[in-house]
């Protein structure tokens, strides 16, 4: 079990998280911008300085008298804008974590990524970046990932290619990911569990369908998402909406459309008797 007790004085809030993660699971942080989500990464790394306790298994990263250095916690971190070295290939960035090439070798197969083990991350497109950052982040076969928003950069297709690498990472490594994400489809296809942040606590804590599929009633879905704009055709109201990666128009009220305004955070909900659903 992995315990996190921490509070930490921020700019808009003071930060007091209590919580505890199983072993081996895959965890997904969630909650509005600036609720303390990378904050918390960098804490359970040692990269930022927080009072508490950290306890992994048996052993203390942080408590009244220890405090284990950032290379001395048995981690592996994948930030944002990927903190590849410029200077060194592909094969390198891996092997200045650890020289292991026969390990390097086979996490760069995992990610498909073995015809670019000579070149330099200049050479490489986005995704193929963040595929290199991720295999860097499992050289150590850490007992935890930590990964702040890796996805959250590129196109669908490329998002949906290292969601698999994550998974298939995490089964090869039997490794705790923690990893931070906006995107509720990426939280409901690979966490076991969400922890939704707000104002530096923990607000919810669940199963990613008792957190995501979110109801009012036993006969309904329901959707947030935020308005984008509002036009009307003919006779209609229609508010234009963005939920997760998709853009949709709903049909609304004229008394509807007086209330809401372009940038506002609202709930669409559906009755689902009979839910259609489309094959792409």
């Amino acid at each position: 079990m992995i315990l996190v007790e921490v509070v930490k004085k921020l700019n808009d809030f003071d930060m007091d998280i209590k919580l505890t993660i199983k072993e081996g699971s895959i965890v997904a942080l969630t909650g509005e911008s600036g609720s303390g989500k990378s904050t918390l990464l960098r804490i359970i790394a040692g990269l930022e300085d927080a009072k508490g306790v950290i306890k992994v298994g048996k052993t203390f990263w942080l408590n009244e008298t220890k405090k284990t250095p950032p290379q001395k916690r048995d981690i592996g971190f994948v930030f944002q804008n990927y903190a590849l070295f410029d200077n060194m290939s592909v094969e390198k960035n891996l092997l200045y974590i650890k020289n292991d090439k026969a390990l390097a070798k086979k996490l760069l197969e995992m990610v498909e990524l073995t015809k670019q083990k000579d070149r330099l991350p200049h050479q490489l497109s986005g995704g193929q970046k963040q595929r290199v950052a991720l295999a860097r982040a499992f050289m150590r076969r850490p007992s935890i990932a930590l990964l702040d928003e890796p996805l959250s950069a590129l196109d669908q297709k490329m998002r949906e290619k290292l969601q698999n690498d994550i998974v298939k990472m995490h089964k090869e490594f039997d490794t705790t990911i923690i990893f931070v994400s906006h995107d509720p489809s990426e939280i409901y296809k690979i966490s076991d569990e969400v922890i939704v942040l707000k104002e530096g606590r923990v607000d919810k804590k669940g199963l990613p369908k008792e957190i995501l599929l979110k109801t009012s009633g036993s006969q309904k879905l329901s959707f947030e998402g935020e308005i984008l704009d509002l036009k009307k055709v003919d006779v209609i109201y229609v508010a234009i909406i963005s939920i997760g990666q998709q853009i949709v128009e709903v049909v609304i009220s004229e008394e509807k459309a007086k209330q809401i305004k372009i940038g506002q955070k609202v709930t669409i909900s559906t009755k689902a008797f009979s839910p259609v659903v489309g094959l792409n």
